[in-house]
């Protein structure tokens, strides 16, 4: 019984952690590995979560220059931007 039981515990888990893994996908496009920063793009990694929110909320506005940061925050829901945060802002 455990041992059927393991797989579907296991495709729980990984169903789960995968949002946080997906929407982080799409920002490490730009903003590196693990996001600690490409180039000119700023890093993400470490940064405090109220400054990362200011920022998209900023950028979802059109309060905050952008090449196209504008557009693909507002590509993000409320919850998606939040996991991203809290990835990025609890990576050291």
């Amino acid at each position: 019984m455990i041992r059927a039981a393991l797989p579907l515990l296991l495709l729980a888990t990984a169903a789960a952690a995968q949002p946080v893994s997906r929407v982080a996908e799409g920002c490490v496009a730009c903003h590196g590995p693990r996001g600690a920063g490409s180039g000119s793009v700023p890093p993400l990694a470490g940064r405090d979560a109220a400054e990362l929110a200011a920022a998209m909320a900023a950028f979802r506005a059109d309060e905050r220059p952008a090449t196209i940061m504008n557009r693909i925050a507002r590509g993000y829901t409320e919850a998606e931007i939040a996991a991203a945060i809290a990835y990025f802002a609890g990576l050291r």
